[in-house]
C-alpha cells in the first residue's frame, strides 16, 4: 500500500518519533486551524463529512479498497467483517444525522457558527454561541476503529485542530480516513495529523499533552486514570474507561416462528467487529419459559455461527490469543463432562458448542447466572435465567461498568424491561442486533458525545 507521507503515520516502520517532531506538528496544527479550519461554516464540514462517507461506501472507492486488501493482514479481520462494519458505520454519517446531533446536543443547529437562542433562551432575551477546543487530542487505543474515526469527524465540526494517537500496529483504518479526508479537502486535513506509537513515547506524549486544550481517551479503568495524571491543570480531560455489554432474551420471542430471527440478531453482535468492542456482548441472558429453552438457543446459535463463518469468516489470531481460547474451552468441556455425569439436580449445567478444528467460535451454556467476561473473538456465554431481575444480579458484579444491553423482547412490553433497565444502570439499551451499531446521536456512557466538548459564551441582549 503506498500512500503519500501526508501524517506521521504515514513514515515507514523503522522511523521514530522524537519530542522536537511532535512539537513542530502541534505548532503546524494550530497554525493551520487558524488559517483553514475556524472560519468554516457548519454546513460546509457536514457536507465534506457527509460526501466523504458516501464515497467510503461504494465498493471501489481507492481507500475502502485499500482498507479490504490490507485491513485482513494488518487488524486481524476478515474481508468479510470489514465490509459490513465499515458500511454500518459510515451509513450514520449523513448530513441530516450530523444536524440531528448539533440539534440535540447544542439546541440549534448553527450553534457553533454564531450567536443563536432556542426558544426558552429567546423569552429570556438571550443568545449562546458554543467553542470547541482549538486542539484537541485523542488516545485511541485497540483495533476498533470506530472511536477513532468518529472523534474526528466530531473534532472537525468543533473545528479543533487534532492530534490522533493509535496503538502500534492499529493505525491503518484512522490513516485511511484521514487520506480521504486529505483527498477530499487538502486544507481541512492540514488540521489532522494521525501518528502510530511505538515503543516509549513518555517524552512526546509530554510535549502533545502540553500543547492539547483538551484530551479524549479510552482503555482500561488504570490507563484512563494513569493518563488524567499526567496532565497538565489547565487541560480538560475526557476519559472513556473499558465497559461491557450484555443482552437479555425474554420468553416472548422464543417461539418457533420467531427463533431464527432472534439468533440471526444475536449473531450478529458477535460477529461485528469479532466482539472487539465494549458495545458487543459478553453474555447473553435467556429468559426460561419459552417455546425454545435457554439450552437450544445455544445450539441454534452454535449452528448460526457455523454457518455465519462460512460467509463472514472471524479471521486469523495472534498465537496466544488462539492459545487462550483453547485454554478457557478446555475449561468448560471439564466442566460439562462433569454436568453430564452428575446426578445432582442442583450441580450446574454446563455445555459446550465449538467450531472444529479452529478457535473461530465458541458457545458456552450455563445455568450458572453469575456474570462471566468473554475472551472475545466470537466466545460468547448463554445463561438462563427465570426473569430479569435474575439476570440484573447475575450482573451485578459489573454493573457500574455496563455500557449496552441489547433486549429481545415483545414490543408491548420492551419499554417497561428498558425502564428497568436503565433504572438498574444500563447507559444504552437497544434491540438484539444493533448493540454494535449506534446511533450518531447516541449518548456515550451516558454523557453527550459533543456538548462533553464544548465551552460556552452567553450573550444577554439589551
Amino acid at each position: 500500500m503506498n500512500l503519500p507521507n501526508y501524517f506521521l503515520a504515514d513514515l515507514p516502520p523503522e522511523a521514530t518519533l522524537n519530542p522536537g517532531m511532535i512539537g513542530e506538528a502541534c505548532l503546524t496544527l494550530k497554525r493551520n486551524r487558524e488559517q483553514f479550519l475556524s472560519t468554516r461554516s457548519t454546513e460546509s464540514l457536514i457536507t465534506v463529512l457527509s460526501n466523504v462517507a458516501r464515497h467510503w461506501l461504494e465498493p471501489e472507492y481507492p481507500f475502502r479498497k485499500m482498507a479490504l486488501e490490507n485491513g485482513p493482514a494488518a487488524l486481524g479481520f476478515s474481508q468479510a467483517t470489514l465490509a459490513n462494519d465499515l458500511d454500518s458505520f459510515f451509513r450514520q454519517f449523513t448530513a441530516e444525522n450530523f444536524r440531528a446531533l448539533l440539534h440535540q446536543e447544542l439546541g440549534h443547529p448553527q450553534r457553533l457558527d454564531v450567536l443563536t437562542a432556542t426558544d426558552p433562551e429567546q423569552e429570556s432575551n438571550r443568545a449562546g454561541i458554543a467553542l470547541g477546543p482549538e486542539f484537541l487530542v485523542h488516545i485511541t487505543p485497540g483495533k476498533l476503529p470506530n472511536p477513532a474515526l468518529l472523534s474526528i469527524a466530531l473534532g472537525l465540526l468543533l473545528r479543533s485542530a487534532q492530534f490522533v494517537t493509535c496503538a502500534s500496529g492499529t493505525s491503518l483504518l484512522p490513516r485511511l480516513f484521514a487520506h480521504s479526508l486529505y483527498d477530499a479537502d487538502s486544507k481541512l486535513a492540514a488540521c489532522l495529523e494521525v501518528a502510530e506509537w511505538r515503543g516509549d513515547n513518555a517524552g512526546s506524549e509530554q510535549v502533545l499533552f502540553e500543547a492539547a486544550d483538551c484530551v479524549i481517551a479510552k482503555g482500561s479503568e488504570e490507563s484512563v486514570v494513569a493518563l488524567r495524571q499526567r496532565l497538565p491543570l489547565k487541560t480538560r480531560f475526557l476519559g472513556y474507561p473499558h465497559r461491557v455489554s450484555f443482552a437479555f432474551v425474554t420468553q416472548g420471542v422464543l417461539s418457533a416462528l420467531n427463533i431464527r430471527t432472534v439468533i440471526a440478531r444475536a449473531a450478529a453482535d458477535l460477529i461485528a467487529w469479532n466482539q472487539l468492542g465494549f458495545l458487543s456482548p459478553h453474555v447473553i441472558y435467556v429468559e426460561k419459559g419459552g417455546a425454545v429453552s435457554p439450552e437450544q438457543f445455544s445450539a441454534a446459535l452454535a449452528e448460526e455461527l457455523a454457518r455465519r463463518e462460512e460467509s463472514e469468516p472471524r479471521g486469523e489470531l495472534a498465537p496466544e490469543v488462539a492459545a487462550a481460547i483453547r485454554s478457557r474451552r478446555s475449561i468448560y468441556e471439564l466442566r460439562a463432562e462433569h454436568s453430564r455425569v452428575s446426578d445432582s439436580p442442583d450441580y450446574p449445567q454446563t455445555q459446550i458448542w465449538c467450531s472444529p478444528d479452529s478457535t473461530a467460535w465458541t458457545v458456552v451454556f450455563e445455568s450458572d447466572p453469575r456474570f462471566q467476561t468473554s475472551c472475545l473473538h466470537r466466545f460468547i456465554y448463554v445463561k438462563s435465567v427465570d426473569d430479569l431481575p435474575e439476570a440484573l444480579q447475575g450482573a451485578e458484579s459489573v454493573r457500574s461498568k455496563v455500557s449496552t444491553v441489547g433486549l429481545a423482547a415483545p414490543e408491548d412490553k420492551a419499554q417497561a424491561i428498558a425502564t428497568e433497565l436503565a433504572r438498574w444502570g444500563a447507559k444504552r439499551i437497544c434491540p438484539l442486533g444493533q448493540m454494535q451499531n449506534p446511533p450518531l446521536t447516541w449518548r456515550h456512557d451516558g454523557r453527550p458525545i459533543l456538548a462533553d466538548l464544548v465551552t460556552w459564551t452567553d450573550y444577554e441582549m439589551p
